[in-house]
């Protein structure tokens, strides 16, 4: 299993967006329009409180928002770059978030959600992909960079 498996053309967003909540809701409209939602609203929800709880900005310029919520069989991952300006995230260490990793799927299989989560911070934690990520200029680019991950 590779995080390349979780994603597609159409879940590699290039951001172009003022605020945190802007870029929340393109990525969930994203999976929206990819047909991985089954409710966007009740998923947009989840994601938004589960900022409340604390900031899925973990660091480096990138975040991870998240939800996981019953009746969804498999994972999937919409991945957001904003090049140039960050977003303001309230980042646990201030930083500006530039790479989005926005992850959904069932709330019963923590294991395989764990799974997915080490390893996609494993490969965001390089700087060489991290930089790779930013200057790409198609999606085929940015999942290329997650086939070994």
């Amino acid at each position: 299993m590779s995080i390349a498996e979780y994603l597609d053309d159409r879940l590699v967003v290039f951001l172009d967006v003022e605020t945190r909540d802007e870029a929340l809701n393109k990525l969930a409209a994203t999976l929206d329009e990819a047909h991985k939602l089954k409710d966007r609203d009740a998923f947009y929800k989840a994601i938004i409180d589960r900022e409340k709880i604390v900031s899925t900005g973990i660091g480096l310029g990138v975040a991870i928002p998240h939800a996981k919520l019953p009746g969804y069989e498999d994972f999937f991952i919409s991945i957001g770059i904003q090049s140039g300006r960050g977003i303001e995230w309230n980042s646990l260490d201030g930083s500006h978030v530039h790479l989005v990793f926005m992850i959904g799927g069932p709330d019963n299989q923590q294991t395989a959600y764990l799974n997915i989560l080490s390893r996609l911070t494993t490969a965001i934690k390089d700087p060489k992909r991290r930089l790779s990520l930013l200057n790409a200029t198609s999606a085929k680019q940015v999942i290329e960079l997650f086939k070994e991950c």
